[in-house]
């Protein structure tokens, strides 16, 4: 029979032939007897009722199938439900982006420069007051305490920065027990240095007057007790101050610096003593010590730098725009036109002989409007000032002889054309104005009168003729 074949290829099913024994043998068995069922069936036309009994294990569980190995790739993997799709984040547009950026980067120069300014200015004492503490170092303090007692008595500011400051210059080993006299105007150094015992230094008030020389300065300095002349002159040489306005400046010179020394009362650590300050004669105690002089030296610089605004640097580029036009009107070659720009350095020089050629304040733009007349004249190529010869001759004249005038030095405006080598003298701040800010004139002399004033005149005509009044007026 067909179904009898069928039983026998399902028997031999190489797949169905893997499954377990005893599932087989009651799958074929079942599968038997319900065929048989079947049969009688049809045979009788109606249904009747199994006249077997199904066998136990097959009542108790249905048959599941186990699918052979061979096929279980064909199963399908269930697929895993997509997440959702996050909208994007939205953005700021590029320009706001890139201006926030600019403001942060602003926002931390400004504090990095605030933050630098403070250090600066407690660890140099630059902006405090002048008022004088007392304070007391036991016999067991330690570092931590003496910056504990001057934080107390508003010596400092920073006191992380004075324990470096302590640590790295070796402050321990200076600083003995003892009550001392102290100043806010004092800075780290100074601090440090009053603490340690040597009660033969002070502090004193200096002022600097307007149109004194290096030498001069160096000379009041020495006789002040703050610091020997030569130890300045070896650090204005020599010293690598740190700024930009002295970056061109050659080493080795003992002026170097001249121009630089801001004219300005300063306190200094003194020598202590019972001399007459115009005393020069006074000499140097052995042994004594006085102020550092790079100190001294950077105390008047950064002066200057604070003096010296950058508006005024900006003027520098006025000027050159009015000088310019001015020698291209009098037949300047290009090459002269570029030699002729001025810069802070020059500004200085005709600050320091305006400073020494004025007698009063309100002539500094008149003598400054000269002295770029001829500068800017093909027919007055020397400025012919004779504080440039008392400069080159190193010492004071009251009156010039024909050697004199004709010294063989590049500062010597009555023999070489142009500006001087450099500064003659350290110009206060209205002289650097009436420099940056010369008067229009066409005056191209000056002399002084009996009052004390100057008589300007156009042409050299109207100057002899003045010269000659004098004369006669003295006889």
């Amino acid at each position: 029979m067909a179904d009898e074949r069928w039983l026998r290829d399902l028997n031999h099913d190489p797949d169905l032939v893997r499954l377990a024994g005893d599932d087989v043998d009651e799958l074929i068995k079942s599968t038997r007897e319900e065929l048989d069922y079947a049969d009688r069936i049809m045979r009788s036309g109606r249904p009747q009722e199994p006249e077997y009994s199904a066998p136990q294990s097959y009542q108790k569980e249905v048959f599941q199938p186990k699918i052979p190995d061979i096929y279980a790739d064909w199963t399908q993997e269930e697929e895993e439900p997509e997440e959702p799709i996050k909208p994007p984040k939205k953005r700021l547009a590029a320009g706001w982006r890139v201006l926030i950026y600019v403001l942060s980067v602003v926002a931390a120069s400004v504090l990095l420069a605030f933050a630098g300014w403070h250090c600066a200015d407690d660890v140099m004492a630059l902006t405090k007051p002048d008022r004088s503490v007392s304070i007391t170092v036991g016999e067991n303090d330690t570092i931590a305490d003496i910056v504990d007692t001057l934080k107390a008595n508003d010596l400092i500011d920073l006191p992380w920065l004075f324990r470096f400051y302590c640590w790295f210059s070796n402050a321990e080993e200076k600083i003995v027990p003892g009550t001392y006299e102290l100043n806010n105007v004092y800075d780290y150094h100074a601090l440090v240095s009053g603490m340690s015992g040597n009660s033969n230094r002070i502090t004193r008030t200096v002022t600097i007057p307007e149109g004194y020389s290096c030498d001069q300065i160096f000379t009041m300095l020495e006789q002040e007790g703050v610091c020997r002349a030569e130890d300045l002159y070896d650090a204005a040489a020599n010293s690598q101050f740190s700024y930009d306005f002295l970056q061109s400046l050659p080493y080795g010179k003992k002026n170097r610096l001249e121009g630089y020394l801001f004219p300005d009362t300063y306190e200094f650590y003194s020598v202590k003593s019972e001399k007459d300050n115009s005393n020069v004669d006074w000499t140097w105690p052995d042994g004594a010590v006085g102020d550092d002089p790079e100190r001294v030296l950077e105390k008047f610089l950064d002066n200057f730098q604070r003096k010296f605004t950058e508006d005024m640097k900006t003027s520098i580029d006025t000027l050159n725009q009015e000088l310019t036009a001015r020698m291209e009107a009098n037949g300047f070659s290009s090459e002269e036109i570029a030699a002729g720009q001025m810069d802070l350095h020059k500004i200085v020089i005709v600050a320091s002989l305006i400073e020494k050629e004025t007698a009063s304040v309100s002539e500094s733009p008149l003598i400054s409007s000269v002295i770029y007349n001829r500068l800017c004249s093909k027919d007055y190529p020397l400025l012919q000032i004779d504080a440039t010869v008392l400069y080159a001759l190193g010492e004071h004249k009251e009156t010039l002889t024909a050697e004199d005038l004709m010294v063989d030095s590049p500062y010597n405006t009555r023999r070489y054309p142009g500006l001087p080598v450099g500064p003659i003298a350290n110009p206060g701040l209205s002289s650097i104005q009436a420099a940056l800010n010369p008067e229009n004139t066409d005056y191209f002399f000056y002399a002084l009168d009996t009052d004390g004033t100057h008589h300007f005149s156009e042409t050299n005509q109207e100057h002899e003729q003045f010269l000659a009044q004098l004369e006669n007026d003295a006889e």
